[in-house]
């Protein structure tokens, strides 16, 4: 009997080892893990036909708004605004049932492009987020409880220009970073479990030498991500003057780029890869490769390795994704068609590409594949190849609203796409 059990054992760990592995994992934040926007999933395009993949359910009742979803287990969590308020909401993977639903503002914010914006950052039991009126909020992530909040008022927050703040907060060990845009505070990093300042960056008046006088003041439409470039722990935000970079220890701006910042609005969150830095924004701007270098004193420089001009590559919104040294995004201001650049050289590898969809593009990368989603609602598959694009399938969800800008999500072999009040479910891999 012994024997007969062990040579069961030993078949199954062989079939295990056999098995090619399905992986799945959560989406707790903004762009994923480490804000990449990269799924390490595999095993997820087999469902995929000339279609696209099984459509799982389609739930209403998010309220109005571009924000993505964060998913964590068997919960999604993203923002919304209703008659009422701006809320953040919780509703389940299997059907997309409500949960619960938490206001964070008193009334409905109003702005230019009404809805919400911030993408929940979840950490353990906690969720962060900002609102589009200037505050910041911290809730229990299995009842919706309110922990903390903290408005934007307390810095002088500002905004660049009148669309709303639409950041999705960093979280960082005992941190979570913002961004108010004040003149009493930058970026500032509280005590995530108490919402107490802990520190609060305050970014020098421009003068002639470090900074344009059409440049705006201000916060961004961008998310911070976190960097160890030149050897030294910071956080890179895009704020109204350009791309700064923040000493995580004690707040310090370590240094700044101002080329990359327009005046309208600057918003794609900055690839962080080594001591290299890739920031690009929209409007005619332009993108540029940074390295970050230690300057012997505790701090840190910025190079400019190469510019690019916006008619060669400039991404409004809708992200950047870097995969095996290349660059994968929309390009052109208000085109969004599809280009991969080499990162280190800045060289086209191919695009931009007319193609199916129209309008700004985001997208995903997962297992070998890029997954566009364009403004119009339009669905794309690519492999991630920088030597040709070749749309695999395409395909266009049973509901489309306004402007698709909400970027694609993978969590647990799932594909999300928001649509202002609803949010559709694909299942890309059973089990």
């Amino acid at each position: 009997m012994n024997r007969l059990i062990l040579c069961v054992a030993n078949s199954l760990f062989s079939l295990i080892l056999l098995t090619p592995s399905l992986h799945a994992e959560n989406w707790s934040q903004w762009r994923g893990e480490d804000r990449a926007n990269r799924s390490s999933e595999t095993g997820l395009f087999e469902n995929w036909d000339a279609d696209g993949p099984p459509l799982e359910w389609m739930a209403e009742g998010l309220g109005s708004g571009y924000a993505n979803v964060s998913v964590v287990g068997d919960r999604i969590y993203t923002s919304g605004d209703f008659e009422d308020s701006q809320a953040i909401i919780a509703i389940d993977v299997a059907d997309g049932s409500l949960v619960w639903k938490t206001p964070i503002t008193d009334k409905k914010p109003k702005h230019g492009y009404d809805g919400s914006r911030t993408t929940p950052t979840v950490d353990g039991n906690r969720l962060y987020a900002v609102s589009s009126d200037g505050r910041i909020a911290c809730l229990n992530a299995s009842d919706g409880n309110l922990v903390w909040a903290r408005d934007f008022s307390d810095w002088n927050g500002k905004m660049m220009s009148s669309w709303g703040f639409s950041e999705s907060p960093l979280v960082d060990g005992d941190k979570v970073i913002c961004t108010p845009g004040g003149v009493d505070g930058m970026v500032v990093a509280l005590d995530k479990m108490s919402g107490k300042q802990i520190w609060a960056c305050i970014v020098p008046e421009p003068t002639p030498e470090n900074d344009r006088e059409a440049l705006k003041e201000g916060a961004g439409y961008s998310s911070p991500i976190l960097s160890n470039g030149g050897g030294v722990k910071q956080y890179v935000q895009l704020v109204g003057r350009g791309l700064i970079g923040i000493r995580a220890e004690d707040g310090k701006m370590l240094w700044q780029y101002n080329r990359v910042a327009n005046t309208v609005a600057n918003i794609p969150t900055a690839i962080i890869d080594g001591d290299f830095v890739f920031t690009s924004t929209g409007y005619n701007t332009g993108s540029a490769l940074l390295k970050l270098s230690a300057d012997g004193n505790g701090g840190v420089n910025a190079e400019e390795i190469y510019w690019l001009k916006g008619r060669t590559l400039q991404n409004k919104h809708g992200g950047i994704t870097l995969v095996d040294g290349y660059l994968y995004c929309g390009h052109g201001n208000g085109n969004g068609l599809p280009i991969c650049v080499e990162m280190a050289t800045g060289e086209i590898k191919w695009g931009p590409e007319r193609t199916e969809g129209k309008g700004e593009t985001s997208l995903i990368y997962a297992d070998g594949h890029i997954i566009y989603r364009r403004e119009d609602g339009t669905i794309m598959l690519t492999k991630a190849d920088p030597s040709t694009f070749k749309v695999l399938s395409f395909f266009k969800p049973p509901f489309q609203e306004g402007k698709s800008w909400a970027h694609p999500v993978i969590a647990n072999g799932k594909l999300y796409l928001r649509e202002q009040d609803k949010l559709i479910c694909y299942r890309l891999k059973d089990g």
